[in-house]
């Protein structure tokens, strides 16, 4: 098991990207949590098989069609998840 806590930015709200987010998430069977930054980025937690981690964010980098990513930092490894994938609020 492997997470990371990751900083999505660019033109990535109001484009559903954490909906995209959301069902890649589910879709791959991990856990964790993705919700918009008051300052205009996401943040994400993704939780799981180390390969799965890797996959998801490698296609963070492309996003839903609408994005347009700059860039996605790790901000943090091997951080603990409850078990799913949820949209937390915007902070």
């Amino acid at each position: 098991m492997a997470s990371k806590r990751v900083k999505i930015a660019g033109r990535v709200q109001g484009v559903s990207y954490r909906a995209w987010t959301e069902e890649r998430a589910v879709g791959l069977g991990l856990d964790g949590w993705v919700r918009n930054r008051s300052g205009g980025w996401v943040e994400a937690l993704f939780a799981g098989d180390q390969d799965l981690v890797e996959q998801i964010l490698a296609e963070c980098l492309e996003g839903p069609r609408a994005a347009r990513v700059e860039a996605v930092e790790v901000l943090a490894e091997n951080e603990a998840s409850e078990p799913g994938f949820r949209v937390l609020p915007t902070e």
